[in-house]
């Protein structure tokens, strides 16, 4: 199953994010390696939001994961919320119909 991780952020992110960017890499790319984060990446013109693919069988592991992202903790991120998502088309879609 996957799941989105999907993030708001604050108004001064850019700003504040080069203090917390490393340990935050740091943990998605331990996420990425363990096969629990496929793809993550903020949200462009503006940035005001980032999305997180995450891969399970509960939505625990996204949960964990922004419960100890350096960005949630420190308030770069305003609000957070983990939402199932059916794929159904791609490679890695988890419930393929054709």
């Amino acid at each position: 199953m996957h799941y989105l991780l999907m993030y708001d952020l604050a108004d001064d992110y850019l700003e504040r994010r080069p203090e917390h960017r490393d340990e935050h890499l740091a943990l998605a790319w331990a996420a990425a390696g363990r096969g629990e984060l496929l793809l993550a990446g903020a949200i462009a013109d503006p940035v005001d939001g980032a999305l997180l693919l995450f891969q399970g069988d509960s939505p625990a592991v996204a949960e964990a994961f922004a419960r100890a992202d350096p960005y949630v903790k420190s308030g770069l991120v305003k609000a957070w919320r983990v939402r199932p998502w059916q794929t159904v088309v791609g490679e890695h879609a988890a419930n393929p119909v054709r």
